[in-house]
């Protein structure tokens, strides 16, 4: 099957930074600020919202691999943004550049992949 989807497709998005998206919740640190875990799912929604429309109907994408740095702290109540850029395609494989700020610069970045996948097949195996 071919999917519509090109190299240099782009996503943003953006949320508050709530007390449910901190390391204290996660369990991942004692600290309420924004945790790892949540800038990762960030970062992989974004890559997904991005190329949803270009898949048929039927089809999703799957995330398969991280490969991510968080470089800075971001408290609750501030502004985080995740940009994506799709930048390699190999069959059903999708590579994508990520990038995530706070209001006061970047914050984390990174390489995200996904893998495009039959829905219904999927949930049948």
């Amino acid at each position: 099957m071919e999917f519509n989807l090109k190299i240099g497709t782009q996503g943003n998005q953006e949320q508050i930074v709530k007390f449910e998206d901190t390391a204290a919740n996660y369990g991942s640190g004692l600290v309420e600020v924004f945790a790892t875990p949540a800038m990762i799912a960030l970062m992989e929604n974004t890559c997904y919202k991005s190329v949803m429309e270009f898949l048929p109907e039927g089809y999703g994408t799957v995330g398969t691999k991280v490969d991510i740095v968080h470089i800075k702290a971001t408290a609750v109540g501030k502004k985080v943004s995740c940009k994506s850029e799709l930048i390699e395609i190999d069959r059903k494989r999708l590579v994508f550049s990520v990038k995530a700020f706070d209001e006061d610069g970047e914050i984390g970045s990174g390489i995200h992949e996904r893998f495009i996948i039959n829905v219904e097949k999927f949930m049948g195996k």
